[in-house]
């Protein structure tokens, strides 16, 4: 018992301790941590509970953006809202999908993840759009796909919120970054309600994989102004585990 519960806390202490260090990105390994670190066998269970640790990570986050002033409160709610119909969309076909192939495409779109982060990042002061048919419209298309995405996969998806957000409302990367948790919430809950309504969530491993997370974030949060200077060699380094793990879960679960 103690044994599980250390691997359970230390894995969500190290999702967290990467989101606060670096960001974002972070989550994209709870699962894996989950499947091959924790233990769990079934890989349902594995993305409806980290959907759920996802969810609340992400909404201690939102909250600090928020009292900073990073959020862009109109477009957070309504990509939120609109984007978690995609959400429930999303995670109702992948909890029909093969475990096996649903992970085999998870290790692809970790491999995407793993490729965004070697991308340069450059802040854009772009002029905000007009709120107008057009730009509601293009969120609207935006948030169903990407909630969608994020449904299907169980991640937060903030990768490409973010981009989604700035394409559509021409507002900058910080306040994209801040007003992207929202969400990453509000999908990742939408996402692990769906499957704990067929028995798919691990209540008592979410709770201590959200504990180690909230710890870990904490400390990530501090560490991170300390190592500002070295953070693209941070996130070159953390590219190159989500790379490894993307590989690691492609070799397991080849569907040939």
């Amino acid at each position: 018992m103690i044994g599980d519960l250390a691997t359970a806390v230390g894995s969500g202490a190290v999702v967290g301790f990467m989101l606060g260090l670096l960001g974002g990105g972070g989550s994209i390994l709870a699962t894996p941590l989950l499947l091959y670190v924790v233990g769990v066998a079934n890989p349902h269970v594995a993305i409806g509970t980290s959907a759920l640790a996802v969810s609340i990570n992400a909404l201690a986050n939102f909250a600090g953006h928020g009292v900073r002033g990073h959020v862009w409160w109109r477009c957070a709610f309504v990509f939120a809202l609109v984007g978690t119909v995609g959400a429930v969309f999303g995670s109702s076909l992948g909890k029909a999908m093969d475990g096996e192939r649903l992970l085999f495409l998870f290790g692809l779109i970790m491999l995407v993840v793993g490729g965004l982060m070697l991308r340069p990042r450059r802040v854009t002061r772009a002029a905000p759009r007009p709120v107008d048919l057009k730009m509601c419209v293009t969120t609207g298309v935006a948030a169903l796909g990407v909630g969608a995405a994020s449904g299907f996969f169980g991640i937060g998806g903030g990768f490409l919120i973010v981009p989604a957000l700035m394409a559509a409302t021409g507002m900058p990367m910080i306040s994209a970054v801040g007003s992207s948790l929202l969400a990453v919430s509000a999908f990742g809950l939408a996402t692990a309600l769906n499957y704990a309504a067929s028995g798919l969530i691990d209540w008592v491993l979410a709770a201590e994989f959200i504990g180690g997370g909230l710890v870990g974030g904490l400390s990530g949060m501090l560490l991170s102004a300390r190592l500002s200077s070295h953070r693209t060699a941070l996130t070159r380094i953390f590219a190159g585990v989500v790379f490894t793990a993307a590989f690691y879960i492609l070799w397991q679960s080849v569907p040939f």
